[in-house]
């Protein structure tokens, strides 16, 4: 399922704070399972649509990893099981579309810490010791509303809308797949009511992800060429549209 989720790689290198790293350093975040909900080591909370995975790669990157599900309507049900769960399959993973280069501010370093830290079984470790109490930094904390502002959600305008893939080998083989790996055998395969429901939602996802990201670091795609300049002017129009946006800070003409 994590090929079939949205990777953003997100950074620390401009916050004093650095990321944290634990014994359980796979770390599962649902904003309605609270850290020692789910069983040891973990893997019940895996599948639910609100769940994110969050792996530090070193003290000033880290990975998040959103399942599409959740990003096509982010006011569904955490605990509802995503579609066509499951720990192994075959898929096709979009290297291109991962997400990079937006810097975290100090304060959402220290929220995926506490995170980090609130599942950690035992031992968890930091370049300083002030980063190992992130709750010095937070304050008082409820767990259900850590990402209300969707800090952990990619960029929505640069995840595609995609629904499938198809391909073939020389030797006559071939895959078919939908975007959550049915396959044409399932029954719930290419679902277009589903798809066009989701479709809805997604748009409405985007709008509302610019107007809670206002003024923060967008990130970038792996795709070459205007495509990344071409979705921040979009989001940009969209707040302007919305006067959410100073007229000197719109997208220029042209």
């Amino acid at each position: 399922m994590w090929m079939e989720g949205t990777w953003e790689i997100v950074s620390a290198q401009n916050s004093a704070t650095k990321f944290i790293i634990s014994d359980d350093p796979v770390t599962f975040f649902n904003r309605k399972i609270y850290p020692g909900e789910a069983a040891y080591p973990g893997g019940d909370d895996f599948p639910k649509v609100g769940t994110r995975t969050i792996f530090p790669l070193g003290p000033d990157f880290c990975l998040i990893i959103t399942h599409l599900q959740l990003i096509r309507n982010p006011w569904c049900k955490p605990l509802d099981t995503r579609l066509n769960a499951r720990l192994f399959g075959t898929t096709v993973g979009y290297l291109v579309g991962i997400q990079h280069g937006r810097e975290l501010e100090e304060i959402e370093v220290a929220r995926i810490n506490y995170i980090l830290k609130k599942h950690a079984t035992k031992h968890i470790a930091a370049g300083r010791e002030a980063d190992l109490y992130p709750e010095k930094a937070l304050g008082k904390v409820e767990w259900s509303k850590l990402d209300d502002d969707w800090f952990l959600l990619p960029n929505v305008w640069k995840v595609h809308f995609t629904t499938g893939i198809m391909m073939g080998t020389a030797d006559g083989r071939h895959l078919a797949i939908d975007e959550y790996g049915h396959n044409p055998r399932h029954p719930d395969y290419q679902d277009k009511k589903r798809r066009a429901k989701e479709h809805e939602t997604f748009e409405v996802s985007k709008r509302e992800w610019a107007k809670r990201r206002l003024g923060k670091p967008l990130a970038q795609t792996l795709d070459v060429g205007r495509e990344n300049e071409v979705y921040d002017r979009l989001v940009r129009e969209y707040l302007q549209q919305e006067d959410l946006l100073p007229p000197e800070e719109a997208a220029p003409e042209g």
